[in-house]
C-alpha cells in the first residue's frame, strides 16, 4: 500500500510538473513517468493519468495539517488557518495545477467524482481544525457547508496573478463567515445552541444557593 501510495505521488508531481508546460491533455504515461525516475512498469496496475488526477486533492489536503492549530482560537479562524496552508502548498505548482483543474473540466467521468474529493477535503480540513465532531451542527452538514467553501476559493485561487493571495484569503474570509452565519441559523432551529448556553436551572445550583432559597 505504502509502495503504491509513494508511485502516485511521485506520478502526479511529476505530471505537475510537465503540465506547467503543455496541456494536461497532451502528457502520456511514458513521459510521466521518465519524469518521476520511474519506469512504465512502475505505473502497471497502479496508476494512470485519470488517476493521477483524481489523485491531486487528497495530496494537498495533507498540507491542511501539517502545523498544530490553537483550540483557543474561534471555529472560523482554525479553519481558515487549516484551509490557507491548503493553497499555499498548491502555489509552488500553480500552472500545472490549473492546467490539470482545465483537463478536469472538461472530463465527465472525473467530474462525477469530484464531490466526494470535495467532502474528503472538508472532512480533513473540520479534522485538522479540531472540529469533526456534531457541535453546532451535525458533522454531514459541517462538511457539505466546507466542502462549498473549498470549492469557492479555488476558483479565486485561480485567478491570483499577484502572488500575495489577496484573492484567496478574501474569498476563504467571505466564505466562512457565510458559513458560520448558516451554521449559526442550523444551531438555533434545532436548538442546540440553546443547549449549550442554557442549562437546567438546577444544574447551575450550588449547595450554597439552595440553602439560600431554603
Amino acid at each position: 500500500m505504502a509502495h503504491t501510495a509513494s508511485i502516485i505521488e511521485q506520478g502526479l508531481l511529476a505530471a505537475l510538473d510537465l503540465a506547467s508546460a503543455k496541456p494536461w491533455s497532451d502528457l502520456t504515461l511514458g513521459e510521466i513517468a521518465a519524469k518521476a525516475e520511474l519506469s512504465l512498469n512502475d505505473f502497471h496496475g497502479i496508476a494512470t493519468r485519470e488517476s493521477l488526477a483524481d489523485a491531486v486533492d487528497a495530496h494537498f489536503d495533507r498540507a491542511m495539517s501539517a502545523e498544530a492549530i490553537s483550540l483557543d482560537d474561534m471555529p472560523r479562524e482554525r479553519l481558515f488557518e487549516v484551509i490557507m496552508l491548503r493553497f499555499e502548498a498548491m502555489e509552488d505548482y500553480r500552472d500545472g495545477l490549473k492546467s490539470l483543474l482545465r483537463y478536469r473540466e472538461t472530463q465527465p467521468t472525473i467530474l462525477l467524482r469530484l464531490p466526494a474529493a470535495r467532502a474528503a477535503s472538508a472532512r480533513w480540513a473540520l479534522a485538522s481544525a479540531g472540529l469533526d465532531d456534531d457541535s453546532g451542527a451535525p458533522l454531514s452538514l459541517k462538511v457539505l457547508a466546507i466542502a462549498f467553501v473549498i470549492a469557492r476559493t479555488e476558483r479565486a485561487w485561480r485567478k491570483e496573478t499577484s502572488g500575495d493571495f489577496a484573492l484567496t484569503m478574501a474569498a476563504l474570509d467571505k466564505s466562512l463567515r457565510a458559513a458560520e452565519e448558516r451554521m449559526g441559523w442550523v444551531a438555533r432551529l434545532t436548538g442546540r445552541s440553546a443547549a449549550k448556553e442554557h442549562k437546567p436551572e438546577h444544574e447551575n445550583d450550588s449547595p450554597e444557593n439552595g440553602a439560600a432559597r431554603e
